[in-house]
């Protein structure tokens, strides 16, 4: 414990950010700033609460006017119409401010808005009766009778709020509908139902997302209840990141008083300190920070009245924890590796993955009602993700991660939400616990298929046809369907049976050829010292070697060197003093994170190994598909290839090189899990030394990897395994390790 105490965490160019679309919260802020929209809600609700007990007298015309704006916007194709006619004579006037909805929905009602204008009168009297139950009326003139004067004045602020927050919605979804090419469609939800939910949950129905043509969600249903921590999986490419960002802008119906906060932009880079960057998040403390110091000013004045205004601030500061607010986030950026000179630095000092890290950090400061993470560990060392995995299974508010590393989702997650044939699919408990059970289900999909295919065979053997066979097939599941209703006492209706398809198992399988016997010593560091021109060195007289039989993870804080030790190993770079040696037939094989530099973009990954390998065309298309390459992919250029897809590429050259040793820098970014899964079996069949630099515990378990810590200007290896070190890193920051029972 007292080694890890001492580990210095300097700035590092090791990792890079990626800079993605601003977050937004509950309602859309200045500046695009996320949090300021998160106290916003609050403050909102708190004045509506003060006005409620206090309600001001509202005069007439006021009156008027509001009554005639919810008209309105109840009926737009009656304001359109209106909005026609006085065009027409040349007098057309802007419209009203409540008005702002997407021009698509407003289209689409045009022929309902027509209809419902023509029909008797009575007709339009039960519509306006049923619409003032649902939260709306029908438009009726400022002098008729206020459609809603049955309602009491709390219940028409809540119906003022809701219709607020839908044209919100619908002012969001115009504006991105120019950032991107999505689709989204939702079942209705009246007005009332939305007020009457239990704000606390998220119950999404039957919501349909297309991107550039290609369906994403068809008919899916998203449930989330308060509290829990879900995480999503699926492969690559389906959708995850889509979804959490429609929550994020509200495309989607959420209730309008949960906060959503998607973490995925790094922090501006400007003057601001890291700890001022996390503190100014919550724009609640500041106001009543800048109050407190305004009644203060009033009070050494001689102002007796502030006193007790003083006082109520006061108490507001106590219950939002104030005082502990600045030791609060000093913990948060101590635990994703700000020593404390680092917490004290402007951002604009940081790389971007830095940068990324101090938004992680204002997000799990500022504790949203709903928290997003979208692979919240890409950018961090294993210190820090052993502190957020340790930090979030205390978490009580309600979270929604997307992660590849499976002991990551083990740890903190509570429930899964598995992204499957474009609907979401529910289970409880941790990954572990879903992998089981998902198996489980496609053995039985697998044997009703069967069953199903036995049925159509023996249909046909009867003299059906195969179009005649489906449909009797098809009527039976029907009858079934209706029979499980009736027992169930489910009047809902249901979807047409299809017919099932057999269940398609994704697998990937990652294979490195086993290396003839050398003779030791096979590669090592003598006598070696480094450090980058004009700075400290990072090593000092470092002497070790490795053999065959070698399986070795190197840890450490973010900084220390890890990378850097890779490339002296691998001859990229050249020891100060000191010499690396290996075995004149030694051949190595190195994953880089940087991995696409070495790649020829503008070639497609089959020519790519057919030049590097004298491969002929099959074999090398062969290589990419057993590293789980999908065979269109196989002659797309590569500069047009995804992250996971050009890791795939590496992979594949790395096994066309047959290497002695395998030396893998952070080999498990852009991989999805089963991809994860396939190359921890690969090292653990392979017969070659393997080094790895990796934040995926997993990984370095499965592998059963000795542990070698970067510390001090040395390495050593551990005593103890990886829950020996775990404890000791959070020791190290003053934490309690976290024992969560599984699920």
């Amino acid at each position: 414990m007292e080694r890890l105490k001492k580990l210095s965490v300097p700035a590092s160019d090791e990792e890079d950010g990626v800079p993605a679309p601003t977050p937004r919260g509950g309602k859309k802020a200045k500046g695009g700033n996320a949090f300021a929209a998160l106290i916003q809600d609050q403050s909102e609700e708190e004045e509506e609460e003060e006005e409620e007990k206090h309600p001001p007298k509202p005069a007439k015309p006021e009156k008027d006017r509001i009554n005639k704006a919810v008209s309105e916007e109840q009926q737009p194709g009656l304001r359109s119409k209106k909005g026609k006619e006085e065009k027409a004579r040349g007098k057309a006037k802007p419209q009203n401010k409540f008005a702002a909805l997407d021009d698509e929905e407003e289209d689409g009602e045009d022929e309902e808005d027509i209809r419902k204008e023509e029909e008797p009168p009575t007709q339009g009297k039960a519509r306006a009766e049923q619409g003032s139950e649902e939260g709306g009326g029908e438009a009726v003139d400022s002098k008729a009778e206020d459609p809603l004067a049955h309602l009491s004045k709390k219940e028409k602020k809540k119906l003022k709020k809701q219709m607020d927050y839908e044209r919100q919605v619908a002012s969001l979804k115009a504006a991105n509908a120019a950032e991107n090419d999505f689709s989204v469609s939702q079942a209705e939800v009246s007005s009332r139902q939305a007020m009457l939910e239990n704000a606390s949950d998220i119950k999404l129905e039957k919501f349909s997302i297309s991107a550039h043509g290609k369906e994403l969600f068809v008919n899916a249903d998203l449930f989330i209840v308060a509290g829990r921590r879900y995480g999503l999986v699926g492969p690559n490419g389906k959708g995850k990141t889509t979804l959490l960002k429609h929550i994020a802008n509200r495309a989607l119906s959420i209730p309008p008083n949960i906060d959503v906060l998607l973490c995925e932009q790094e922090v501006v880079a400007d003057e601001t300190p890291a700890v001022q960057a996390v503190l100014r998040a919550d724009t609640k403390r500041l106001k009543l920070l800048e109050e407190e110091r305004r009644l203060q000013g009033q009070l050494e004045q001689g102002d007796d009245t502030a006193a007790e205004k003083l006082e109520k601030v006061y108490e507001e500061l106590r219950a939002t924890g104030a005082a502990a607010a600045e030791a609060k986030a000093r913990r948060i950026l101590a635990g994703l590796g700000f020593d404390p000179e680092m917490q004290n630095r402007p951002t604009q000092k940081f790389s971007g993955g830095w940068r990324m890290r101090v938004s992680l950090a204002r997000a799990l400061f500022m504790e949203p009602t709903l928290l997003m993470l979208d692979e919240p560990t890409n950018h961090l060392d294993l210190n820090a993700v052993i502190w957020l995995n340790n930090y979030l299974q205390g978490w009580r508010k309600t979270l929604l991660i997307v992660s590849h590393d499976q002991g990551f989702l083990d740890d903190v997650c509570t429930d899964i939400i598995h992204l499957d044939a474009q609907r979401l699919h529910y289970y409880r408990g941790n990954y572990m616990t879903f992998k089981k059970m998902y198996q489980q289900k496609q053995k039985e999909l697998l044997k009703q298929y069967e069953k199903q295919e036995k049925k159509l065979k023996e249909l046909k053997a009867g003299g059906k046809s195969t179009k005649q066979a489906e449909k009797q097939t098809k009527e039976a599941l029907t009858r079934k369907q209706q029979k499980c209703r009736r027992k169930n006492q489910d009047e809902e209706a249901q979807e047409a049976p299809e017919l099932l398809k057999r269940p398609r198992e994704y697998t990937v399988r990652f294979t490195f050829p086993d290396p003839p016997p050398l003779s030791p010593p096979l590669l090592g560091l003598h006598g070696v010292t480094f450090g980058y021109e004009g700075q400290k060195p990072l090593f000092k007289n470092l002497d070790f070697g490795i053999d065959m039989e070698s399986r070795i993870c190197i840890v450490g804080p973010n900084g220390v060197g890890k990378s850097t030790l890779l490339l002296l190993l691998t001859g990229k770079l050249t020891p100060t003093r000191g010499e690396m040696r290996k075995n004149h037939r030694l051949k190595i094989g190195f994953f880089n994170q940087q991995y696409a530099e070495q790649l020829r973009l503008e070639e497609t990954a089959t020519e790519y190994l057919q030049r590097g390998f004298n491969l002929p065309y099959q074999e090398a298309r062969k290589c990419l598909g057993r590293f789980g390459l999908e065979s269109h992919a196989h002659t797309i250029q590569i500069c047009k290839l995804s992250g996971g897809q050009k890791a795939r590429v590496v992979f594949a050259e790395l096994a066309c090189r047959e290497p002695d040793v395998l030396i893998l820098d952070e080999p498990t970014n852009n991989l999805d899990i089963e991809s994860i899964d396939a190359l921890g079996e690969a090292i653990n069949e392979y017969k070659g030394a393997v080094i790895i630099v990796s934040h995926d515990a997993r990984l370095i378990t499965e592998t059963s990897c000795q542990l070698w810590v970067v510390e001090e200007q040395s390495v050593g290896q551990i005593d103890g395994d990886f829950e020996d070190y775990k404890r000791e890193v959070l020791e190290a920051l003053g934490e309690v390790m976290v024992s969560r029972p599984r699920e």
